[in-house]
């Protein structure tokens, strides 16, 4: 997908959007991004419209291992919803229009709301791997932004405000769901790194000083298009390596990664699939 000029990029979008309305068979109201290891959420969706990515226009093709690459679309306790099992990433060589291309498309599709899971490492020692955090605010190290270049109004405002990007009453929900069901959670800021290789231990030394709770190599430019769209926010990371004090630091690989994410799915699915009736 080459994405040059904005009315280019909009007919793209509209050109997916299009694509979907024509075969599904609900309109969905919210839209969910299953991360790293927590791809089986998707279980729980019945009357499940699948979709690859490949054979939707203009989306790009998933490269990690541990993402899937569908598009479903179904209910989940009767809501109708859009999960994305597996999304895209800068590191993989994609402009970030093209990483945040399926929230323009879940925009064109009137998605008001927006639920966003990933695998992060912990940098707060507060935090064990497996544990479930609610994220309230990021910092990012991204060396671009999916919003930079000639801004289309008919996507949103020239310079949207981050002041209350993570929706407090969708995070609130979701601590009392985690209650109810003995699941402990976290709040945290989540700090965006552009990858693919992990963080030094000095620069786990520096996102701890700088304020960084987590740190993972997604969601930021999701985050940031999805408040350009006006769609209410809400982030849950599964801590799956431990990154500080720098003495619990061990060599970690995406195979790690996913282990730990697979376990912390199921507490994760527990609040997600409960969140969505209460919103």
């Amino acid at each position: 997908m080459s994405i040059v000029r904005k009315d280019e990029y909009y007919s793209q979008i509209q050109g997916a959007a299009q694509y979907l309305k024509e075969r599904l068979k609900s309109t969905p109201k919210v839209a969910i991004v299953l991360g790293t290891g927590l791809g089986n959420l998707s279980d729980k969706i019945k009357n499940a419209e699948i979709f690859s990515y490949s054979e939707i226009p203009h989306f790009p093709q998933i490269t990690v291992k541990g993402h899937a690459g569908n598009l479903i679309c179904g209910e989940i306790n009767g809501v109708e919803v859009m999960a994305m099992q597996g999304r895209f990433h800068y590191y993989e060589g994609y402009s970030m229009k093209e990483v945040t291309f399926p929230m323009r498309v879940m925009q064109a599709l009137n998605i008001g709301t927006i639920l966003i899971s990933n695998a992060a490492g912990g940098v707060n020692g507060n935090y064990n791997a497996g544990d479930i955090v609610l994220v309230t605010d990021h910092i990012s190290l991204h060396q671009d932004n999916p919003l930079r270049g000639e801004n289309d109004e008919r996507l949103g405002t020239r310079f949207p405000d981050m002041f209350s990007t993570y929706e407090k009453e969708l995070i609130l929900k979701a601590e009392d769901i985690a209650k109810e069901n003995n699941i402990k959670t976290h709040r945290g800021v989540y700090f965006g790194w552009p990858g693919p290789n992990l963080e030094t231990p000095a620069e786990y030394n520096m996102i701890n000083t700088l304020g960084g709770d987590l740190v993972g190599m997604s969601t930021v430019p999701e985050v940031l298009v999805a408040k350009h769209a006006s769609m209410k926010v809400l982030v849950a990371s599964v801590v799956t390596n431990e990154c500080f004090p720098i003495g619990r630091l061990s060599p970690t690989g995406h195979d790690e990664v996913i282990d730990v994410a697979k376990i912390a799915e199921p507490k994760l699915t527990q609040i997600i699939s409960e969140l969505i009736t209460r919103i």
